[in-house]
């Protein structure tokens, strides 16, 4: 029978399930315990990382394994218990049984691949000569849900990824950035990309492109740090649209939701300049005013320089850095060909 005990465990399995979520992982998160006359011990805490390490055998349950053994300086991890957010698979059932765990409880059902009772019990096989004490169903509508939304937003960015990308760009998935819209929701309808554009050449360009609540005062075009993406400036996009102007945060290509370039030497402060102005004018916008990061100086003055008559004046500020998980800078950049643009920018030329 569950308890509150396990309840808690479950609840930082569950954690773990949604960092993989964040990363791109199927989200699987696992714990395990050891209990001893001082209470519970913590031994490891682990998520799915398949993708990340490219090892087919990362699964959270193997992890978590690897960890605890490593830890205790023994592949035996008897009276040991793991939980984890999905019922294990056959690989992990038997790394379980072999590890001589004592129970395992397990949140969401697996039917496709469970090897804990749904496809066959390798923990209940009478053949084998250790058996697991097994409880299921422990938060399993949290489990199920944290599942269905990565699934849904995977389906998604597949939608997305439909639109061809570049062969000498890369395009970050959809999911890494689901904890934006999870944290912000009503900013969700307002992200835009577009990429048949000719100034594009072919690549896609995402923004955030919020209309005036009020009557329209004018149109503002915030960059981003060098450092960070539109996400820096979702709380004063939105207080900026409250006062009645539209506001257009795009992520530069090469940064954040917008396609990313393999090569550094594709980024210069014309060809950015140029994108946006040129991007501005397809949506039918003949004049703004730029607001812009202190460090992003010489792309808006660059602005100004080429379109004049357009851009109504400069400004800088740092914004209020939002209120998302710490490492809401590193999302858009699973793996180092990503950083491109951050990589070039302190070196831009004209």
């Amino acid at each position: 029978m569950a308890t509150d005990r396990d309840a808690h465990y479950m609840g930082l399995a569950l954690a773990q399930a949604r960092l993989a979520a964040r990363r791109g992982e199927v989200p699987v998160g696992a714990v395990l315990v050891r209990s001893g006359p001082g209470g519970d011990e913590v031994l490891a805490e682990a998520h799915n990382q398949p993708i990340a390490r490219c090892d087919p055998t990362a699964h959270a349950e193997m992890l978590a394994l690897r960890q605890a053994a490593e830890r205790l300086g023994n592949y035996r991890l008897d009276g040991c218990e793991l939980y984890v957010t999905l019922e294990p698979c056959a690989m992990c059932a038997q790394a379980l049984l072999h590890a001589r765990v004592a129970r395992v409880v397990y949140g969401a059902a697996e039917p496709k691949t469970g090897a804990a009772g749904s496809v066959l019990d390798l923990f209940a096989m009478p053949q084998l000569n250790h058996q697991t004490a097994v409880q299921a169903g422990v938060m399993a509508e949290a489990a199920t849900e944290v599942l269905q939304a990565f699934f849904a937003q995977r389906r998604a960015a597949a939608k997305a990824a439909a639109t061809p990308v570049r062969q000498d760009a890369l395009r970050t998935p959809d999911p890494a950035f689901a904890p934006l819209w999870q944290a912000l929701p009503h900013l969700q309808p307002h992200s835009q990309r577009w990429q048949a554009w000719p100034h594009l050449e072919g690549l896609q360009l995402h923004a955030l492109d919020l209309p005036a609540s009020a009557p329209q005062r004018g149109v503002v075009l915030a960059l981003h740090s060098p450092t960070a993406w539109c996400a820096q400036w979702a709380a004063w996009a939105i207080d900026g649209a409250a006062r009645g102007e539209r506001v257009f945060v795009p992520d530069l290509i090469g940064f954040g939701l917008s396609d990313k370039p393999k090569r550094a030497a594709w980024h210069t402060l014309d060809r950015h300049a140029r994108c946006l102005i040129d991007t501005l004018t397809a949506l039918g916008v003949p004049a703004w005013r730029v607001v812009a990061t202190p460090d992003q100086v010489r792309l808006a003055e660059r602005l100004q320089a080429l379109a004049p008559q357009a851009v109504q004046g400069l400004s800088y500020l740092d914004p209020i850095a939002p209120d998302l998980p710490a490492d809401w800078c590193d999302w858009p950049y699973p793996d180092a060909g990503h950083r491109a643009g951050p990589r070039a920018w302190p070196r831009l030329s004209d």
